[in-house]
């Protein structure tokens, strides 16, 4: 199933769709934006600095490149949540 978000089409497992988008949603509004930075990660999910930016740097993690900051898509970013069992966000 592909789900749009903004601009963006991402294929979403049936089980997640719904949710995915739900929360995505949920998150973009209260950060009032559709990409996350460094500092926005840690209080999301509750870890400190040097933690989230490894997870960045890490390959496995799906951030893009805005000059020279990296930052990750909401939707990116709760797709990778659910894919990778960190179900429990801290907002």
């Amino acid at each position: 199933m592909k789900t749009i978000y903004g601009n963006e089409i991402i294929n979403v497992k049936s089980e997640h769709g719904v949710a995915a988008a739900l929360e995505a949603k949920r998150i973009a509004e209260k950060y009032q934006k559709d990409f996350l930075n460094c500092y926005d990660l840690v209080g999301i999910m509750n870890v400190g600095k040097n933690n989230v930016r490894e997870l960045m740097n890490s390959r496995r993690f799906p951030t893009i490149e805005i000059g020279n900051r990296k930052v990750i898509s909401v939707i990116s970013f709760v797709m990778w949540s659910l894919e990778n069992n960190n179900a429990v966000l801290h907002l």
